[in-house]
């Protein structure tokens, strides 16, 4: 168990009492965390005559251990958390993508510089290879220490990314922080140079982690935001969507680039992993055309790694706009890099016109959504009260259709056997 910390910090005083004898193995012992219990198991341990501070302390970690489940799965039961640690840590299941990068690379050892509470050197160690998790603050290497406990191959030391030695492994993983904090609410930092460590550092670790002028086996998680100009050619930058959510771009340097490709995205589903990929050159952005009797909507990833042309390439699609990221064709396509839509019909956008078309069709229960125009989706529904009009379903797009706002009524593919499409 890591020794109790010196730092004075609310931080360290609000999970140091877990680090001492007896306070890992009371917070074990409690039952799953239940808000609505808090208070009767609150007096309960302090009635068994646990310290204020214990109590407090880890019935926090209890709290933090819960939420972490949808991270860290089953592994958050025996795991430490700070709150902000927690916020910034990587889902483990995304983790272990990074961490094999490493492994088919032949990477043996890897320093994990700005560990936070461990997640990414657990995702490592947990593949064998050699980790050193390294952080500036003491918390976290507490946090880490512990969080690693399991793991024979890993340690945990306090240290920063300035002064980093990067002949002391093989490899280089680091999630710079993209985030301050100012009068109690955190900002986003959309400048790379405003990263903790900036950019520029970064890409010097990998220069001289390399050798004869190459980059070295470094990768780095970025803000999804990221402009891919401002990063080097010879580098991959791979945007990452889990479930349809856009979670990071992640840049990848050296051997654990892949070879020619300049930017990826990978798309996580229930069905698993599937990867898009572009090289330097690209491919052209598809030519607008009418709309079709399919609608497709890119994955946020591949919009963002600009591979709008590469997919409209392989669904044989075409814009409906120039500036809208809509695909259309006349055929489905299932792919796990876009949402298709079977079209129902389509029309100039009108509030009295879209009320008027949803009595007569009984529409009454309705996804909206929005690409390329100012009209809010929760403002439309209020206008519209759609449940007065029947129980049929259907998903309203609004959108600009050759420059003009128009609204298409489809019905998502997932919905509709495929015998049931054109």
């Amino acid at each position: 168990m890591p020794a109790p910390m010196t730092a004075d910090s609310d931080a360290a005083r609000a999970i140091e009492p877990v680090l001492h004898p007896g306070g890992l193995a009371l917070l074990d012992s409690l039952p799953p965390y239940d808000e609505q219990d808090v208070l009767r198991r609150s007096a309960a341990l302090r009635a068994a005559g646990h310290s204020p501070e214990l109590v407090s302390a880890v019935l926090t970690q209890s709290r933090l251990r819960a939420r972490a489940a949808e991270k860290f799965g089953e592994f958050a039961d025996s795991m430490l958390f700070t709150p902000d640690g927690l916020e910034q840590a990587t889902r483990l299941p995304v983790a272990a993508l990074h961490a094999r990068r490493f492994q088919r690379a032949g990477v043996a050892s890897v320093t994990d510089l700005g560990c936070g509470i461990g997640g990414d050197a657990m995702a490592l160690a947990g593949l064998g290879l050699e980790v050193q998790a390294v952080d500036r603050d003491p918390v976290a290497v507490a946090v880490a220490l512990l969080n690693l406990r399991s793991f024979p191959t890993a340690t945990a030391r306090q240290g920063t990314a300035e002064d980093h030695d990067p002949s002391a492994s093989e490899g280089l993983w680091m999630d710079p922080a993209r985030r301050v904090t100012s009068r109690g609410a955190g900002r986003r930092l959309h400048d790379p140079e405003d990263y903790s460590p900036p950019l520029s550092l970064v890409l010097d670790l990998a220069r001289r982690l390399g050798a004869d002028g190459d980059l070295g086996p470094l990768g780095a998680k970025l803000g999804p935001g990221i402009d891919r100009s401002a990063l080097p050619a010879g580098t991959e930058v791979q945007w990452l969507s889990w479930h349809g959510q856009v979670l990071e771009a992640t840049l990848w340097c050296g051997p654990l680039a892949g070879a020619g490709v300049h930017s990826s995205a990978l798309v996580v589903d229930r069905g698993g992993a599937h990867r898009l990929e572009r090289d330097e050159t690209g491919i052209d952005d598809p030519v607008p055309g009418a709309l079709g009797e399919h609608l497709y909507e890119p994955d946020g990833a591949v919009i963002r790694a600009g591979l709008i042309g590469r997919l409209a390439e392989d669904l044989g699609a075409r814009t409906v706009d120039p500036t809208i990221a809509y695909l259309t064709a006349d055929r489905r396509i299932d792919t796990p890099f876009a949402r298709g839509y079977a079209v129902r019909d389509v029309m100039p956008f009108g509030i009295k016109r879209l009320i008027t078309y949803l009595r007569e069709h009984r529409l009454g229960v309705l996804e909206i959504k929005k690409r390329g125009t100012a009209v809010e989706p929760e403002e439309l529904r209020r206008k519209l009260r759609p449940r007065r009009f029947g129980t049929g379903s259907a998903t309203l797009i609004l959108t600009r259709i050759d420059g003009e706002q128009s609204v298409i009524v489809a019905s998502p593919h997932r919905d509709l056997p495929a015998e049931d499409l054109p």
